[in-house]
């Protein structure tokens, strides 16, 4: 039999693909994002907590935490193109009128909670067909499993090369590989390492639109070019400083689902409320994998360039000691504005 860390891959990957996944004491289950099965149907959907509750059906089941995710039905089976309009609140004002459904009570809670878990791993939308026709073979798994899966302990340096960048020519690229995460995250050592120096550290989310594409609708990509220009500075000094790249985009949700949110954004809904709607969390990353690449590194005492304390804790609470947060605040513009206020009021981020 395989071991649950197997599984969860086993899982991740069938979301991914469109294939169904079966628990071991509850149903089978059908991604609704990426399903293949055009034909199918199904009596249930399984929606996230968040989703149910935009829906007006949070309400529905008396006694149930604010978190569970929630069991629909309609008067007649969901096709896979009604469910995706249920699925996608960025189709809303598409689809407008939907329904009436009725929220159902959960008797597989656990694996309701692992199914959504499971969702966000594989960065689909956290909706699912529940016991789908003509879904095919299913992957098995067991809620269980999924308990110790996030682990960072096994987490080591794969590579490392010299890489010249505008800022330092000296520069070294470093290359981090772990069994349990296919994102490779990366470290770029600016300047000479050397323990007589706390080096200047930024954490910094992979943010495609912004570090790629010049988008202004975030701050990403100025972050990234300031802190590696203040680094060659302190380079230029004898001192040094680490860009922790962290293959996390949009938070933590991925790709996809960050342009499903901005869809949100365009709507009139805030980068929070966005993210509530997709039933995703506002913030997903795990900043414990940045303390163990730092580690790796042999780097233990560091001067952090964030506004946010989240990074400040996390590392600390890693065994990262945070001996200066420097703050990383840059101009706004009329397109991000709300998002960094947003950030501030809604996130905690220190910014003025």
């Amino acid at each position: 039999m395989p071991s649950p860390a197997r599984r969860v891959a086993q899982a991740i990957d069938a979301l991914r693909h469109g294939w169904a996944i079966t628990f071991e004491n509850g149903p089978t289950i059908l991604p609704i994002e990426t399903a293949i099965a055009s034909a199918t149907q199904a009596g249930q959907i399984l929606i996230s907590s968040a989703r149910a509750a935009t829906l007006k059906l949070g309400n529905q089941i008396n006694g149930t935490k604010p978190d569970t995710p929630v069991l629909i039905r309609a008067s007649e089976p969901f096709t896979l193109a009604e469910a995706f309009t249920i699925a996608d609140p960025a189709l809303d004002l598409q689809n407008p009128l939907k329904g009436p459904y009725k929220a159902e009570h959960l008797k597989w809670q656990k694996e309701a909670e692992t199914a959504m878990r499971l969702a966000n791993l594989a960065g689909v939308l956290p909706a699912f067909l529940v016991e789908p026709s003509d879904a095919g073979e299913a992957v098995p798994l067991s809620s269980n499993d999924i308990s110790d899966w996030v682990n960072f302990s096994d987490l080591f340096i794969a590579t490392r090369a010299h890489l010249p960048i505008a800022a330092d020519k000296t520069a070294e690229i470093i290359a981090f590989r772990s069994v349990n995460d296919t994102r490779e995250h990366v470290a770029l050592i600016v300047g000479k390492q050397s323990g007589d120096f706390v080096p200047l550290v930024r954490l910094h989310s992979e943010c495609l639109t912004g570090d790629i594409m010049g988008s202004l609708k975030c701050d990403c990509g100025p972050q990234l070019d300031t802190a590696l220009r203040a680094m060659a500075q302190e380079a230029n000094t004898g001192g040094w400083g680490v860009l922790v790249y962290l293959r996390q985009e949009g938070r933590g949700i991925g790709l996809i689902n960050k342009l499903r949110a901005y869809q949100l954004q365009d709507q009139g809904f805030d980068t929070v409320e966005a993210n509530e709607r997709l039933g995703l969390p506002n913030e997903n990353r795990d900043f414990a994998v940045a303390a163990k690449m730092l580690k790796l590194l042999g780097t233990t005492k560091v001067r952090l360039l964030t506004n946010n304390p989240l990074k400040v804790n996390s590392l600390q609470e890693a065994g990262v000691e945070v001996s200066e947060r420097i703050a990383h605040q840059l101009p706004s513009n009329k397109h991000n504005e709300r998002y960094l206020s947003t950030k501030r009021d809604k996130s905690g981020h220190l910014l003025d």
